[in-house]
């Protein structure tokens, strides 16, 4: 291929018109095959969609909404002791709260109240055992506040699922006089997933009529703006079904389905952004047939959509380090929806766009012009950068680094009630037993010991100073369990800190469990394996950026500005949740902190997302450096190829994104306003500025490649011959 002169501004760049069929690489082939087996590859991915989306519809009710421990913990391991031997009295056991501002549990109307709920109670068969109010106990001093205890006799997946079928039935009870509200953390659970699910329900409502309208002006053509919605759901669809199939051999996070319907949204629009766009350039612009068309474009934009595919893969797969059930299931739940989306990419998307040729511009707008794969705005904006990139580079660095210094403040912890809605049973119930029997008695520490040793640990529980009361202790199994209260409320770091002294001090064998417990040891978690996951995603994202560049200086620049990214959007979650800024306008209640799983799960999912926009933008100036080996043909070209794809995926991310934070309890918030500042940045400040600045600062240097690396290194290119 030759090289030409943009007489306009005198920019070298590729020659892009093809007299013969372009020679193409393996992606290339592969197009061109799908685009020639238009029928088998249609069939094949009905056989898919169809077979995989029978369970979709099921999987709703099939995911759990527990899991949110460490697997193999001393909490988890106290929790299956109390299950075994003190009549399923666990942390996943039911706590039903009922309350009069009139009358006491002696009054008949009360007391009759109680015994309806313990009815209502021992009738489910989730319910092991139940524990009618004991005074001093269970009844608060004034005798207006009563607890009913049910033991659980499943997992703590199914006492969620039996929360929810329970707690209708035991609001009903409620009289006039006295409420009756289902708490504890089986309760809270239930009440936070309802809450999740219609929020992201109202999100969806939402988001697609807003992605579509945005897509419809990114490509001008009603028919090019619905294929990364066919992508979406095809991938979606498929993607829950197998799921659905996971939930028969392992409990899966019903967040699983929630984060893969954001990710199979957000990537399907990437892909389909920017394949359909480079189609088209190939098939208008360069005036090729629908095949050849359709092989250029897989040879070059399909190939970048697999690296940046298999880069988000190995993003998600890192949090699979995290030993818990939640997030290595919410992990796959997104992996497996990325996998989809790209394998549709790969072969159902050059098949439609082949099948569709000159018909892919069918119901378009009167402005859109066909064959613009070069932008003539994003190159005169890349001109500029070029020659003023120290203005516009200090300008961007600064607004970044002012953005992230707060993160070194940010504070972290397991969610508290305020994740769930005010009006919400669990929360009532929380904040009634609070006030009728102090705050640490929303959280109580349940230390299971062996018999033998119970005096010892009454004695030194009791002496502890975050302990507020010790309850009457239980013997069952050779074991004995002690109930401690705190003094303080659950989400209180003085809690954690009393339970760290605790094990510190217990004779051996002594297991300390609860709710809290389980939450702290959760946390410790998330802590010691932050560093680990952050530290696997910058070194094998590195890795692939070195695979598909050949230039060790551009990878870790791309690495580099990823993470800058992501400090960025983490300094601003510390001025929106944990210093409470814009939390009347968000319409939530700040806690002080940020969910604990948020550093380690954001993370991953916002690298993965910054990593598309590099590798679109990258493999496009690599494309121009291959063919011209200058520094200003490859930084402006990479600019103008794909500048508008980054511009409007960005649009519709951030869109996107946006709609989960306006919408539902806490975590949502957080999800949406996290990842939608970070593409926000991404795509606009780094992506198109600060990223094209360091490829004109680095010249020549930013593509070079020891020789011993040529020798390892697969050769990888971005053009065709």
């Amino acid at each position: 291929m030759s090289t030409l002169a943009n007489p306009r501004l005198g920019v070298p760049q590729a020659a892009e018109e093809y007299p013969h069929a372009p020679n193409v690489g393996p992606i290339g082939r592969l197009g061109r095959y799908m685009a020639t087996h238009f029928r088998m590859v249609l069939v094949g991915w009905l056989v898919v969609a169809v077979g995989l989306g029978v369970f979709a519809p099921k999987v709703e009710t099939a995911l759990s909404g527990a899991g949110w421990e460490t697997s193999g913990s001393q909490s988890v391991q106290a929790r299956n002791l109390i299950d075994r031997n003190f009549h399923g009295l666990s942390s996943y056991g039911l706590m039903v709260v009922l309350h009069s501002r009139s009358s006491g549990v002696t009054s008949p109307g009360f007391a009759a109240t109680v015994a309806r709920v313990e009815r209502t109670l021992k009738a489910s068969p989730a319910v092991r055992s139940v524990v009618a109010p004991r005074p001093g106990v269970s009844i608060s001093r004034d005798g207006r506040t009563a607890v009913v205890q049910a033991g659980a006799a499943r997992s703590s997946n199914a006492m969620v699922k039996a929360a929810d079928s329970l707690k209708g039935k035991l609001a009903a009870l409620s009289t006039p006089a006295v409420q009756v509200h289902l708490s504890g953390a089986s309760g809270m659970w239930s009440d936070f997933n309802a809450a999740n699910r219609t929020a992201m329900m109202k999100s969806e409502v939402i988001s697609w009529p807003v992605t579509l309208g945005i897509l419809l002006l990114a490509f001008g053509s009603l028919v090019a703006a619905g294929l990364p919605l066919m992508l979406t759901m095809i991938g979606l669809a498929s993607a829950a079904g197998l799921l659905y199939l996971g939930t028969l051999v392992m409990p899966i996070s019903i967040w699983a389905m929630n984060f893969a319907l954001m990710f199979a949204l957000a990537l399907g629009i990437d892909y389909a952004l920017f394949v359909v766009h480079r189609f088209r350039g190939a098939l208008f612009g360069h005036k090729l047939n629908a095949t050849d068309a359709t092989a250029v474009t897989m040879d070059t934009a399909g190939k970048a959509v697999l690296f940046s595919g298999v880069t988000v893969l190995i993003s998600l797969s890192a949090v699979m380090l995290v030993p818990s059930p939640a997030f290595r299931s919410m992990s796959l739940g997104i992996m497996l929806a990325v996998i989809f989306v790209l394998a549709a990419t790969l072969t159902l998307l050059p098949a439609v766009l082949a099948k569709l040729g000159p018909r892919v511009d069918k119901l378009a707008l009167p402005w859109a012009h066909s064959g613009e794969h070069r932008s003539a705005r994003f190159e005169r904006w890349g001109e500029r950068l070029w020659r003023q990139p120290v203005r516009y580079g200090v300008a961007a660095l600064v607004v970044l680094v002012g953005l992230a210094i707060p993160v070194t403040q940010l504070k972290t912890a397991m969610p508290s009630i305020k994740v769930v809605p005010t009006g919400d049973s669990s929360r009532i119930g929380y904040n009634q037993v609070q006030a009728a029997f102090g705050r640490g008695a929303t959280g109580p520490l349940q230390i299971v010991t062996p018999a033998g040793q119970a005096a010892t640990v009454q004695r030194i529980a009791a002496a502890d100073r975050g302990v507020a009361a010790l309850m009457p202790t239980q013997a069952g199994g050779g074991y004995a369990l002690i109930t401690a209260v705190p003094k303080q409320d659950p989400s209180n770091p003085a809690v954690g800190q009393t339970i760290d002294r605790l094990r510190a001090k217990l004779p051996r064998g002594s297991v300390i469990g609860g709710a809290v417990a389980e939450n702290h040891d959760l946390q410790a978690a998330l802590s010691a394996k932050t560093p680990l996951v952050i530290g696997v995603v910058l070194g094998l994202g590195f890795l692939l950026l070195l695979i598909a560049l050949q230039a060790p200086l551009l990878a870790a620049v791309g690495v580099l500005t990823n993470l800058l990214a992501t400090g960025a959007a983490f300094g601003v979650a510390k001025w929106v949740f944990q210093d409470g800024a814009l939390h009347s306008l968000l319409g939530f209640q700040p806690q002080g902190f940020l969910d604990a799983w948020g550093p380690v799960f954001f993370f991953a999912m916002i690298f993965a997302i910054s990593m598309d926009y590099t590798v679109f933008l990258l493999s496009a100036a690599k494309e121009h450096w291959d063919h011209t080996h200058d520094a200003r043909a490859a930084m402006v070209g990479g600019v103008a190829h794909s500048g508008r794809v980054i511009f409007a995926a960005g649009a519709v991310m951030v869109a996107v994104f946006f709609t989960f934070a306006i919408s539902g309890p806490l975590p949502p918030k957080e999800m949406g306003v996290i990842l939608g500042v970070a593409v926000l940045l991404d795509a606009a400040l780094i992506r198109l500025l600060l990223l094209p600045v360091l490829l004109r600062l680095m010249g020549r240097h930013a593509w070079y490649l020891p020789r011993w690396a040529r020798r390892v290194l697969p050769k990888v290119t971005f053009g065709h011959q």
